[in-house]
């Protein structure tokens, strides 16, 4: 009952949160003149990322006892949130618009963003996957896949900042929904109220999902499921609900450019920089939960990109990826 109670506030701070961050960040985009993408993909993505990125750095530093047991979980946190993002995620943003838009309703984010984003999650995951074979005693050869990884992410942000002005001028510049939230209280508004409500925002959103994580993982023990699958499934589903907040009420408000990229911003920054940081600090070594896993997240990137380059996204499309979602764990759990 205390952990019902307990969950449910959870959710409900990361809703609110959710909203006074995408509030803001709407606000932000709009008065510095960046394009939708900018604004979804890089400052929305990174920022609500951080609740998920900071799960297997916790988990690899604890160390202790239970050291290999934490790496295990970190691995399985780090290759679990793209999974999700490119599954789970998806489905959960098109069912919020079916009523309205229909089974074979369309969606019209941005193309060659959304194509810029999956392109580098596909090259990045790609490298993420022949890693998890090269041995740890093989320090150089990681070295040199931790630098490919970092350098993906830092192409993929000059890429993504430098098409931002053509964008703008295209009509797919950053408009605010509302008035900002502070503002209505009566504080100025300005570039530091906005970055103070960012803050709050996101302060909000970590400490909502450090308490959805924390009722999560007690759920796990009463229902007896393994540490590794507790990171490859249960975890990300609460880390991951901040993207899934954001993108649903921006893809309702038909912001669907900013929805999309909230998603696979998010992956390209979990497909790139924490590999990287598995890679540094555990043994990343596959095990056959972990391959299937990464396979599934490809096949889902992959079929989202084939529907990019075509260019008629419709929302059952999304719920294929759901759908995929749905046998990878039926099969986990079956085993």
């Amino acid at each position: 009952m205390v952990l019902g109670f307990e969950l449910l506030i959870a959710l409900v701070a990361i809703l609110i949160a959710a909203e006074v961050f995408t509030n803001a960040l709407e606000h932000l985009g709009e008065r510095i003149g960046i394009s939708e993408g900018v604004t979804g993909s890089l400052f929305a993505a990174v920022g609500t990322a951080l609740p998920e990125s900071t799960v297997p750095v916790v988990a690899v530093l604890a160390g202790g006892t239970n050291a290999e047991l934490n790496a295990e979980i970190g691995v399985g946190a780090i290759l679990g949130a793209p999974l999700m993002l490119s599954t789970l995620s998806l489905c959960v943003m098109a069912l919020s618009v079916l009523r309205r838009r229909g089974v074979e309703g369309h969606l019209r984010p941005e193309r060659s963003g959304l194509q810029r984003d999956l392109t580098f999650f596909l090259s990045a995951f790609a490298l993420a996957f022949l890693a998890l074979f090269i041995p740890p005693e093989y320090a150089a050869v990681r070295a040199g896949f931790i630098i490919a990884l970092v350098m993906n992410y830092f192409i993929y942000v000059m890429l993504t900042l430098r098409v931002s002005a053509k964008l703008v001028e295209e009509g797919h510049g950053t408009e605010a929904h509302g008035v900002l939230f502070l503002h209505r209280i009566g504080v100025p508004d300005n570039m530091a109220t906005i970055v103070i409500q960012m803050g709050l925002g996101l302060a909000l959103l970590i400490a909502g999902a450090k308490g959805f994580v924390y009722c999560v993982e007690h759920l796990s023990e009463v229902i007896g499921i393994s540490p590794l699958l507790l990171a490859l499934l249960i975890v990300p589903i609460a880390t991951e609900l901040p993207e899934k907040v954001n993108s649903v009420i921006w893809i309702r408000r038909g912001k669907d450019t900013l929805a999309f990229g909230n998603i696979t911003g998010a992956m390209v920054f979990q497909g790139s920089l924490l590999p990287a940081l598995g890679l540094a600090i555990t043994p990343w070594q596959p095990t056959p939960e972990v391959l299937f896993g990464v396979l599934v997240t490809y096949a889902a990137a992959l079929w989202m990109y084939f529907l990019a380059r075509r260019g008629g996204l419709r929302v059952w499309h999304l719920l294929v990826n759901g759908g995929v979602y749905v046998a990878y764990v039926v099969a986990m759990l079956s085993t």
